[in-house]
């Protein structure tokens, strides 16, 4: 193989967002590394009913809005079909398929496979939070280059809780980290990312989100006033310095994916990326 070919599933359902603008940023400079040869196709899933078949080398499933337990769509059955044939695919093939999901599809897969309870948030979590490496965590290969705790943008009303760990092991997946501590709050620590297996990799956090982009999302006087009313005013500043601080967003953003992509193409190109 000397051509990769990277698929986007784009979740977001039509709606603006900026995660699907710092996944294709993240995946074209990727492709724009010397030595490196491929192409990215989008497909919209939940508005145009859009699934990639397995000619794709690797794949990233984005975040996305609403309820990520099953509702009847007529997408939700072939996505599901989609996700159990890279599993099934990587378990008969020396060539593997890659595949990274974010936060809604990381919360869909996660039910799906019954490692956990997906539940509704009393309230939603909002903001640039703290990441605490559990478990796995330490030894993780997407996590080296970060401290404990990492920072990443956070944005969710559902949550992955309540591991069932037969079903874990069963798998073979490890869980890697927790949300922020909350001695004060009697209340559950949502699992934040699972290797699900050695190619296929999620988070419920957004490691794609960057620091730039988000700073100018987030300054709108539009944006400004929402956050602040949903908020309050500390919150909004809080999140606003984390953003500009070059050891939170900005290394999460660096790191994650980008080595993701690298040790994916590593593997499946023979070289060094």
């Amino acid at each position: 193989m000397n051509h990769l070919k990277i698929a986007i599933l784009d979740m977001y359902n039509g709606h603006q967002n900026e995660g699907m603008r710092c996944i294709k940023m993240l995946v074209g400079q990727f492709l724009s590394q010397e030595g490196i040869k491929g192409n990215y196709e989008i497909f919209d899933v939940r508005k145009e009913n859009q699934i990639p078949d397995l000619s794709y080398d690797i794949y990233i499933s984005s975040g996305g809005p609403g309820n990520p337990l099953r509702e009847g769509h007529a997408w939700e059955s072939p996505y599901y079909q989609f996700i159990d044939s890279i599993f099934d695919y990587n378990n008969h093939n020396e060539e593997k398929k890659y595949l990274f999901l974010i936060c809604h599809s990381f919360q869909m897969v996660s039910h799906h496979l019954g490692f956990g309870e997906v539940t509704k948030r009393r309230s939603t979590s909002f903001g640039v939070m703290p990441i605490h490496k559990e478990f796995e965590g330490d030894s993780e290969p997407l996590f080296t280059e970060l401290p404990d705790p990492f920072y990443a943008v956070d944005s969710r009303d559902y949550q992955l809780i309540q591991p069932n760990w037969q079903k874990i092991n069963q798998f073979g997946a490890k869980l890697l980290c927790l949300e922020k501590i909350r001695p004060h709050i009697d209340l559950e620590r949502a699992i934040m990312a699972i290797r699900f297996s050695d190619e296929v990799f999620g988070t419920q956090f957004h490691p794609e989100a960057d620091s730039e982009g988000m700073s100018r999302y987030f300054k709108t006087e539009e944006k400004k006033k929402a956050v602040i009313d949903n908020y309050g005013e500390e919150k909004y500043y809080e999140m606003i310095d984390r953003l500009d601080d070059p050891d939170k967003i900005m290394l999460t953003e660096s790191v994650i994916i980008p080595t993701f992509l690298k040790n994916a193409a590593e593997n499946l190109l023979g070289v060094a990326v």
